[in-house]
This record gives structure tokens, C-alpha cells and sequence, in this order.
């Protein structure tokens, strides 16, 4: 149980600047800069063993953090404001499945984090991963559809609404891991 929770809170660490660019305020040009310059920094010390290693999904968080800093503080990008929703959750989505499409899924790098070398290219391992990561570029793709949605109609929902949806959709994912890990290890065990 503590070694699934420690194997978690990994995992989470890795989506930790969404997660936090999710609940800091960004209902405003000022708040929504200060927003994505605090995720920057914390894509980089929050993740900086991860950076190291060359995972993906870190390397592509803080590029895209650093590049709406930029495009924020230095160009002020007022397109990039007003659909910051449809962007952001479409480019996690996107990350995601450019991983599994380049057979290099996401969950890979962090499984392989904690097994030995020798199990590295077990296949069985890798279909897992794949499985998981495909799980979470589906997942993921709710948030950025119902944020276009929102650009088509946007008094169809309250605001609440998106922000309760995007929180549900990352803990089904890291229950949903949870989940698929501890099946794949009974079934391995027993």
C-alpha cells in the first residue's frame, strides 16, 4: 500500500505545474501571467530529477509554460488569453498522444523509474504503459472538447463547471492507474 501511494505521488509530481496551473487564479490577463510564470518555475523544481532523465512530459510542460511566459510577458498574446483553456488541455492531451505515437508512452519512462533494467523491455510492460498512456490521452481530450464547447457557447456552463471537470478528469486518470498497476501485479504474482 505505501510503496502504490509513493508510486502515485510520483506520477502526480510529474503533472504537478497542471495541476497547480488548475487551481491558481487565471480569470484575468494579470493573474492568468503570474499563473503561467509560478507553473514555469515549479515544471522546473518540482521535476528537475525528471528533466535530468529527458522524460517527455516534463520537458514539454516547461516548454510550453516557457513559451507562455514569453508569449504573455513579451509579445502579450491576448489569442492565447482568451483560449488558454483549448490550449492548455489540448496540448497536455497532445503530449500524451505524441508519446504513445512515437511508441515511447509516457508511463514508460516513469515504470521504468522504478524496475530494474532487466525488465525494461518487457513487453507486457510496455503494452501496459501504452494502455495507460492511450487512457490518458483519451481522458484528457474531455477537458479540450468541452473548452471548445465553451468558446461556442460561453453561458452554456458555469465557469465552475470546466474547472470541476479538467480536477475529475486527473483523478479518474491516477485511480485508473492505480488500478490497472495493482491488477497487472496480482496477475504477475499470482
Amino acid at each position: 500500500m505505501i510503496r502504490e501511494l509513493l508510486e502515485a505521488a510520483k506520477f502526480i509530481l510529474g503533472f504537478l505545474p497542471w495541476i497547480l496551473f488548475l487551481f491558481l487564479p487565471t480569470d484575468g490577463w494579470d493573474p492568468l501571467r503570474r499563473a503561467v510564470a509560478i507553473c514555469a518555475a515549479a515544471s522546473v523544481l518540482f521535476a528537475w530529477k525528471m528533466l535530468r532523465r529527458w522524460f517527455i512530459l516534463q520537458w514539454a510542460t516547461l516548454a510550453f509554460f516557457v513559451s507562455c511566459t514569453v508569449a504573455f510577458y513579451g509579445f502579450r498574446w491576448i489569442w492565447l488569453a482568451e483560449n488558454m483553456g483549448i490550449v492548455a488541455n489540448g496540448f497536455l492531451a497532445g503530449i500524451i498522444w505524441f508519446t504513445v505515437l512515437i511508441g515511447k508512452p509516457f508511463t514508460l519512462q516513469y515504470a521504468r523509474a522504478d524496475l530494474p533494467r532487466e525488465r525494461w523491455h518487457d513487453e507486457g510492460l510496455i503494452r501496459g504503459c501504452r494502455s495507460i498512456a492511450v487512457f490518458w490521452g483519451a481522458l484528457l481530450l474531455v477537458p479540450a472538447v468541452f473548452n471548445i464547447f465553451r468558446l461556442v457557447s460561453p453561458d452554456a456552463l458555469p465557469d465552475r463547471f470546466y474547472f470541476y471537470l479538467s480536477l475529475c478528469c486527473i483523478a479518474v486518470g491516477i485511480i485508473y492507474t492505480s488500478l490497472f498497476k495493482r491488477l497487472k501485479r496480482k496477475r504477475r504474482q499470482g
